[in-house]
């Protein structure tokens, strides 16, 4: 039976990763037995509170400030007539593209004690303290928050985009302001998209690693996910205390991604679209309509522009240093031609393609055989849809961790190898494919199946000949977006490269803390350039397959 086939291999996939940690957690290293001696030190030490608290406290404060900038932009650009809006998708596009150690590098530049921000403010004062601390809690919740703006403005404006004009025109027509329309039409309608969204980054943001690392540990902050980071790189590394830990929180993450589905499940409740007339008309602001605009270019500003600048010019400077009139003298493109010259940075784009486009090709194709089987309902196809989504509970640095200890009990050499690292994206981004194949499959009508069926083909050749081209632009649009995702992974791959197979992400990290500035903004801006390419053509055939849907 096809379906029981299918189980099978997905469960082969995402199944072992959570059975090891398990196991591995329950043993003690000092004489092989099995216990909760792991679990019993781990809640024994004051650290795993402070970090917890840390962590909390991090991921709800990007949370807030991603939610209020990305909501904000994306009513802006989907509801009203301000001008400008095509920056946001700029913004979003190139955004999607930029390796997110790159994006905290030049925040680092921009806000560091040495930064020209921090520069004026004591050139003004006289002070020698800076005004901003980017190694400090508050300056990680601001960077990580600006991080995730760009999904929360994609996911946002995919609910403004569906709300009816009629209800804010007749409050309008009622006597209430612009602002009243908003906080009491726009959005109670958009509520369980925006609760069940603030969910999904807070859980992401608990997942976060480049921040927590580049910026945490260098200002002594620890994080649940720096925390165990550390506990696998150091000599030897405690892989029970490592697995206790990330069981203690794939739990955590396990009851907020409960709640999530609670949330999502309540959506219908706000449905404000039906058959009658619905029009996705602009909202027209009047005369703030020029305020909507100077939003959208500060969103741009600053979300986009200033850390590409700085990037941009590390990336031509002989050395790290501040922005000056006299340092235009001695730009240089050295780096560049450093890294487009060296085959070392050629072998590490060859190790980041191969990895994220062989997770992306069998992730999509084990996604859409099991969105079709699922919404079909195949016999024995009820479980698959739990089981594809697994994964979503596996932090990548946790991920990483199971991973390691799968290769070294593998009898063939996969430890240190770039296909441990494919798996590794292949079981991490799963649910991702299915969120792209499985509403592909519910546009598609059974009665074409039925036809195609009558017609004398046979069920592959259905699948083939009749789902696959209806259903290949949102396919093509999901491929693209897990190769954006993986090919810019840093948590997992950290953890799993080998001396030969680094990616792109773990170079620049490894250059990073090794102090070569200049070549991994030379390199990061060669790379968002390549993958903003990617973004750009996800984004048009994600558009395309939604004005195919009647939804624009």
């Amino acid at each position: 039976m096809p379906t029981v086939v299918l189980t099978v291999i997905i469960a082969v996939l995402v199944l072992p990763p959570l059975a090891m940690l398990v196991r591995t957690s329950l043993i003690d290293y000092s004489d092989g037995s099995f216990g909760l001696v792991n679990y019993r030190k781990l809640f024994a030490e004051p650290e795993l509170y402070l970090t917890t608290i840390n962590s909390v406290v991090f991921a709800a404060g990007a949370t807030c400030v991603s939610l209020l900038i990305g909501a904000c932009v994306a009513w802006i650009v989907e509801r009203t007539n301000a001008p400008f809006r095509g920056l946001a998708y700029v913004t979003t596009i190139v955004s999607l593209g930029t390796p997110a150690i790159l994006y905290v590098c030049g925040w680092i530049f921009l806000l560091g004690r040495a930064g020209p921000l921090n520069s004026a403010w004591r050139a003004l004062t006289g002070s020698f303290q800076p005004l901003v601390n980017v190694y400090s809690i508050p300056g990680m919740i601001l960077i990580e928050g600006l991080l995730w703006v760009p999904l929360v403005f994609l996911l946002c404006g995919a609910t403004f985009k569906r709300q009816n004009a009629d209800l804010e025109e007749a409050a309008r027509m009622s006597g209430a302001s612009v602002i009243a329309t908003v906080r009491r039409v726009s959005l109670p309608l958009a509520k369980p998209a925006l609760y069940g969204l603030a969910i999904f980054i807070f859980i992401r943001n608990l997942e976060a690693f480049d921040v927590p690392v580049l910026l945490g540990m260098p200002g002594g902050i620890k994080l649940l996910t720096s925390d165990i980071y550390l506990t696998m790189t150091r000599v030897p590394p405690d892989l029970g205390h490592a697995s206790a830990f990330a069981v203690v929180m794939i739990a955590f993450i396990s009851v907020l991604l409960y709640f999530y589905g609670r949330v999502s499940a309540n959506a219908d409740r706000f449905a404000s679209i039906t058959g009658k007339g619905f029009r996705p008309r602009p909202f027209d602001l009047g005369r703030f309509r020029w305020v909507g605009g100077l939003v959208v270019v500060l969103h741009f500003t600053l979300v986009l522009a200033l850390p590409i600048i700085a990037v941009l010019w590390n990336s031509i400077t002989p050395f790290v240093r501040a922005f000056s009139v006299k340092a235009l003298g001695n730009l240089t493109l050295r780096n560049y031609t450093y890294v487009l010259t060296d085959s070392h940075y050629l072998h590490l784009a060859w190790n980041t393609v191969l990895a994220a486009s062989v997770a992306a090709t069998v992730a999509v194709a084990l996604t859409a055989v099991a969105a079709w089987f699922a919404v079909r309902r195949w016999p024995a196809s009820g479980g698959l849809t739990q089981l594809v989504s697994l994964p979503i509970v596996f932090p990548g640095i946790v991920l990483g961790v199971a991973m390691i200890q799968i290769a070294l009990r593998t009898p063939f050499g996969l430890y240190g190898t770039i296909w441990l690292i494919a798996i590794a994206f292949l079981i991490r981004y799963l649910p991702y494919g299915m969120r792209y194949a499985q509403p592909a499959m519910m546009q598609i009508h059974r009665e074409l199946e039925e036809a195609a069926g009558i017609s004398g083909a046979t069920q592959p050749g259905i699948f083939r000949r009749v789902v696959l081209p209806l259903a290949a632009p949102a396919l093509i649009a999901g491929w693209l977006f897990i190769f954006l995702l993986a090919a810019k992974e840093l948590s997992i791959a950290v953890l799993l490269a080998g001396a030969r197979s680094k990616t792109i992400a773990v170079a620049m990290f490894d250059q990073w803390t090794n102090g070569e500035a200049g070549e991994v903004a030379a390199l990061g801006i060669i790379w968002t350039i390549v993958m903003s390419c990617c973004a750009g053509l996800m984004h048009y055939l994600s558009r395309g397959d939604m004005k195919s849907r009647g939804t624009q």
